[in-house]
């Protein structure tokens, strides 16, 4: 799983530890992360403007000018997904933690085993958080989980979007609805993107959903998509 994670702590020994232990877990559990490292709250915030796509959150309870706790308020306001957790020496801060609905107090000095369990947990929090995307179609809009969708075909200036039980009709191309997608989602064929989470079986020529649908896939692309699905699950 592709996961950006930042450490957020105005101690600059704190925040390499901690990031060479969550680079050691990801490492040993097969996720790929990118973790960005701040040394104040501010510096964070003025980066979160231009890219809020973070999945977890490390933050120093204790910082200068705005603290942990108070960062996480701001943060939470606008991501009711990303895993929060804090990192702090005094146990008696683990109270305010609950308005901001952070996953863990973590208390300075940070062992490895403890903080592998509680990313282990964050994952988790990850997955059952289900992300949506917007489709308008038929003068409305609606938001649906990606885990829904099953397919995605083209049909020259329109996309036609899958699930289990209904089809959507929105105006887009392939490319800018792949952007909203996650990493499940796989381009087997000009006109199709797929979603790896429901592929039954695999053929030369097609896979086989889980739903009975089948979708073709481009000469060759079967060894890929194998391989593609033994590196996610």
């Amino acid at each position: 799983m592709k996961l950006k994670v930042a450490v957020c702590d105005d101690e600059q020994n704190q925040t390499e530890y901690i990031a060479s232990l969550v680079s050691e877990w990801g490492a040993h559990a097969g996720h790929l992360c990118e973790i960005r490292i701040f040394a104040s709250a501010e510096s964070f915030l003025f980066e979160y403007e231009d890219d809020k796509e973070y999945d977890i959150l490390l933050l120093d309870v204790e910082m200068k000018t705005i603290s942990g706790i108070d960062l996480a308020k701001r943060i939470r306001g606008r991501d009711s997904t990303v895993q929060i957790i804090f990192v702090t020496g005094y146990s008696e801060y683990m109270s305010e933690g609950y308005d901001v609905a952070a996953l863990h107090y973590l208390i300075k000095p940070v062992s490895h085993e403890k903080l592998s369990s509680v990313l282990d947990r964050a994952v988790a929090g990850l997955k059952a958080s289900e992300k949506r995307i917007r489709i308008v179609h038929d003068r409305r809009t609606d938001l649906i989980p990606v885990s829904q969708i099953t397919y995605i075909e083209a049909q020259k200036q329109y996309v036609l979007i899958r699930t289990g039980t209904e089809t959507y009709r929105m105006k887009c191309t392939l490319t800018d609805i792949k952007t909203q997608l996650d990493e499940y989602f796989f381009r087997c064929q000009r006109s199709f993107i797929v979603n790896l989470w429901h592929v039954a079986s695999i053929s030369s020529d097609c896979v086989l959903l889980k739903d009975g649908s089948e979708v073709p896939i481009s000469r060759g692309m079967a060894e890929r998509i194998g391989k593609e699905i033994i590196r996610l699950f």
